[in-house]
């Protein structure tokens, strides 16, 4: 059954919601339901048949896993005492706020290999330094979001550039996995959404250019009131982790406690990559997780049950994450089923011309990835669309329109998953920065739009010259 422009309503009612209600969890969840009603079934066993299909899968467990893990490393991190030993650190310092935030991200471009952890482990490590420099938990959630996604999206040998490299094999002169591989990297200086975000992130942070909008708000407010989040939000990090206290009397040692952690998962990740080719983004928080258990006990920092109610309390910091993640896995699986995709791209296939294929592929991809909150999603779905019109303008030749809508096609599904509100790396931003979800995602909006603008610009060129 086509859906029309009714494939759209899911998604549209539970943005309007998120922000007029600023939480996320019940509008994400009235956009399901809304869904599910739009479809004919039943509102009960449709909810519960979807409940089943979204999150019954090995993608969802396995992002629900990585949540539980980081959540028990983050509390042994907080039980050792690391995190504020850290803080302690740097705060001899005496870092400003421009000094926290450029330092924040700049431990977000070094933790270039996971969209994932990169965001958690920087939100956490650099939350007490960034609150005690008067950064407002928006800006280090911006910050978090920005050297994530973008940073993973850019770089051809992470996960996401092996994915898009995988769906172009097959496609004009891309014969193999090599040439798809090399496809990739020409590519990666036409992605221009993923170049300008990252550029705008560092010089907002280092305060090369000045704050505006909603997030100039919140940075006043930080700084004049002391207030990292406004009055009246609601940080989506959890109060668990405040009630873990370090045992009395007993120092951390940052190399073991805090730096190692972190060194296990990069070396795992990168490591099982290079050798396997496929990169064990869970299985390095396990082992991380491990080593925190193993060391905590004994540097005798908590008894066996310590440990276990850490970890139990770490999980439960989490949960909040969880619930809107799942929520967003449901409205991205009711989306498909009223082909909100689908919809999108037969509206704008009947205007489209050679002069504007890089700038609509870019919007088209940006416009879907926002509605659902999903990149791979959109990479799926635009690639074989968009690359094969481009090989068609080049007369099957493999050269800058080619790679140029590879690009475009990267990084307007970039765009989405750095700023949707449904969308995994925007919540994990939130919960790691400790801050209110709807004002992260208001705040980021507007710069995230600045960097659209230009990357529409230099496509319009780009397209005007090959």
């Amino acid at each position: 059954m086509e859906y029309g422009i009714l494939s759209l309503a899911p998604a549209v009612i539970a943005l309007v919601l998120a922000f007029v209600t600023r939480d996320a969890l019940l509008s994400i969840l009235v956009g399901v339901l809304v869904g599910i009603v739009i479809t004919g079934q039943n509102i009960v066993t449709g909810f519960t048949g979807l409940l089943q299909s979204a999150l019954g899968n090995a993608d969802f467990i396995w992002v629900l896993a990585i949540e539980v893990f980081i959540g028990i490393m983050v509390a042994y991190f907080q039980k050792s005492g690391a995190i504020q030993s850290f803080a302690d650190l740097i705060g001899k310092f005496n870092l400003k706020a421009k000094g926290a935030a450029a330092l924040s991200y700049a431990l977000g471009i070094f933790i270039f290999f996971s969209d994932y952890f990169s965001p958690l482990y920087v939100g956490n490590v650099m939350r007490p330094v960034t609150d005690k420099a008067r950064v407002s938990r928006e800006k280090l959630a911006y910050i978090c979001d920005s050297t994530s996604a973008p940073i993973c999206c850019l770089i051809p040998f992470t996960s996401w550039g092996i994915y898009v490299a995988g769906l172009v094999v097959g496609i004009g002169a891309i014969t193999d996995a090599s040439m798809g591989q090399s496809a990739i990297v020409h590519a990666a200086p036409y992605n221009l959404y993923c170049i300008f975000a990252l550029v705008l992130c560092g010089l907002f942070s280092c305060r090369i250019i000045p704050d505006f909008g909603p997030m100039k708000k919140a940075e006043k407010r930080a700084m004049e009131e002391g207030k990292v989040v406004a009055d009246g939000a609601t940080p989506l990090l959890s109060r668990e982790l405040d009630n873990i206290k370090p045992k009395e009397g007993i120092q951390p040692n940052l190399l073991i406690n805090f730096l190692a952690p972190a060194v296990i998962v990069i070396g795992i990740t990168i490591g099982t990559y290079v050798i396997l080719g496929s990169a064990k983004t869970l299985e390095a928080f396990v082992v991380a997780v491990a080593y925190q258990f193993v060391t905590l006990l004994v540097q005798k920092m908590a008894t066996l049950k310590e440990m276990i109610e850490t970890a139990i309390e770490g999980i439960k910091s989490v949960m909040s994450a969880i619930l809107i993640l799942a929520m967003a896995y449901c409205i991205n699986s009711i989306s498909g089923t009223l082909g909100t995709a689908s919809y999108v791209i037969s509206i704008t296939e009947s205007w489209m011309t050679p002069t504007l294929l890089l700038v609509v592929t870019y919007l088209v991809c940006a416009f879907i990835s926002f509605f659902t909150g999903t990149s791979w999603g959109v990479f799926a779905i635009m690639v074989p669309i968009a690359v094969p019109m481009a090989f068609n303008l080049t007369g099957g030749e493999l050269g800058p329109v080619v790679y140029a809508s590879i690009g475009a096609i990267m990084g307007g599904g970039t765009f989405g998953d750095h700023c949707s509100p449904l969308s995994d790396t925007t919540i994990l931003s939130s919960l790691a920065a400790g801050s209110d979800h709807v004002d992260h995602v208001k705040t980021q909006i507007p710069y995230a739009m600045c960097a659209a603008g230009l990357a529409c610009l230099g496509y319009l060129a780009i397209g005007l010259t090959l």
